[in-house]
């Protein structure tokens, strides 16, 4: 009996907190849901009138929405490809003991700290500015013409931009893995004469295969709505060659003014994103069992 008023006790102190998170949640995805219904132009909010399922239609059938579905799924395969990588690099190498191991380890995760449009600003100007970013003045060094990495690889810049930003995180969880590994087993391993590359790909990669799966789940769920890179660096351009779904709905919303199809738009992100998720979560699922 007592059991059963402690956890009645429980239930209604928490209440306000799950009320207030629910109405957090679902007020906004509630207005979303209805203005994707609605035919509501900003230039023109008193003409605002049901639209149904037009709006839905207009977004998906619209002709940047392939792209802006490619360009968005080339990116988050892009950035983890890259962070999974090189954190797996760094993590290894970070490990090992070595002078100054402190200070390296804070130089290592200190990207992550930096607010995304900053990021993007410093690698914009200081980096990829073809006339006297740092990747222009090595070009000119080496009697080489300049390359405009944002205006002929958009894309894959903003992918460079975006691992950078997400390696330190990639590399603090595979490093912790690493240091959980059995240091007995690798030299076990050693003494029966394994090689270094059987010692990594038999027992090191299989002990970090849940931190993998975490970084990837974690880091899709982020990347899918990356937005402000783009933004501040190539806008979607040139064209729609940068341009993701995250990036298309803010077109639809605030440069076309056309609110219902970016809502609508926004609508089918989230349902997009939620499969994503639930695939991860059964991968990484059979994954811990």
């Amino acid at each position: 009996m007592a059991t059963q008023a402690s956890r009645s006790a429980a239930r209604l102190m928490i209440s306000p907190s799950v009320i207030l998170l629910f109405l957090w949640m679902a007020v906004p995805l509630g207005m979303v849901i209805y203005y994707s219904f609605r035919r509501y132009r900003l230039l023109n909010p008193d003409r605002a009138g049901w639209a149904g399922w037009s709006n839905y239609s207009n977004f998906v059938f619209s002709p940047d929405f392939g792209g802006a579905l490619v360009n968005t799924l080339i990116l988050v395969l892009g950035v983890l490809l890259l962070t999974v990588i090189l954190g797996i690099l760094i993590a290894l190498l970070i490990d090992q003991p070595i002078w100054g191991q402190g200070p390296v380890r804070i130089l290592v995760i200190s990207p992550f700290f930096i607010m995304p449009p900053v990021s993007a600003l410093v690698w914009k100007n200081m980096f990829f500015n073809p006339s006297n970013g740092l990747f222009g003045e090595l070009f000119k060094y080496l009697g080489m013409p300049p390359y405009d990495f944002l205006g002929q690889a958009p894309l894959a810049s903003i992918v460079t931009i975006v691992a950078w930003e997400w390696l330190p995180f990639a590399t603090l969880i595979l490093l912790t893995a690493l240091q959980s590994l059995d240091g007995e087993q690798l030299e076990a391993a050693e003494m029966d004469g394994a090689p270094p590359l059987k010692r990594f790909f038999y027992i090191v990669l299989p002990h970090m295969s849940r931190a993998i799966t975490v970084v990837v789940l974690i880091q899709t769920i982020f990347l899918l709505g990356i937005f402000g890179e783009i933004l501040v660096t190539t806008s979607g351009g040139p064209g729609t060659a940068s341009t993701t779904l995250p990036f298309l709905i803010f077109k639809k919303a605030l440069l076309d003014f056309d609110v219902g199809t970016a809502a609508a738009g926004g609508i089918v992100a989230v349902i997009l994103a939620n499969i994503v998720a639930i695939f991860l979560m059964k991968a990484i699922g059979k994954n811990l069992d």
